[in-house]
C-alpha cells in the first residue's frame, strides 16, 4: 500500500452512506450483502447507493459478486488490514511496547463494544 491507496481509501470513508455501508458490509462478513438490501437498511435510494458502492469498490474497500439477479458486496478486510498496517507501518519507532496498547485493542474487539 502506498500514500495515494491510503488516501483513496479514507477519501472513500469520509462520508456518512460510505462509512455506514462499508461498516454494514463489515458486519455481515463472510456472506454479504445484496446491493438492494444494503440500500434499504440504509434508508438510501437504490442509484445513489450504487455510486456510493462503486466508490467504496474503486477503493478496495468492498468487492461484488454477481448471484443470479443480485449482485452481493463483501468488505475486502484484506485491504483494510493493509490499510491499518500502512497507518502503524512506523509506529513508535523501534519500540514496540509502545505501541502495544494499539495492538491489544485491536485483539480484543470481541470484548469492547464497536460505538
Amino acid at each position: 500500500m502506498d500514500e495515494h491507496n491510503a488516501i483513496e481509501c479514507f477519501s472513500a470513508l469520509a462520508q456518512e452512506t460510505r462509512l455506514a455501508a462499508f461498516r454494514l458490509l463489515v458486519r455481515h462478513e463472510p456472506e454479504g450483502l445484496p446491493a438492494g438490501e444494503i440500500a434499504r437498511l440504509l434508508d438510501v435510494p437504490h442509484n445513489t447507493m450504487s455510486a456510493h458502492l462503486a466508490v467504496l469498490t474503486r477503493a478496495g474497500l468492498a468487492v461484488s459478486q454477481r448471484h443470479s439477479r443480485s449482485i452481493i458486496y463483501r468488505a475486502h478486510l484484506g485491504h483494510v488490514q493493509q490499510t491499518v498496517r500502512f497507518l502503524v507501518r512506523d509506529c513508535c519507532a523501534g519500540r514496540p511496547e509502545v505501541c502495544e496498547p494499539l495492538l491489544d485493542s485491536l485483539a480484543d474487539r470481541a470484548s469492547t463494544p464497536d460505538n
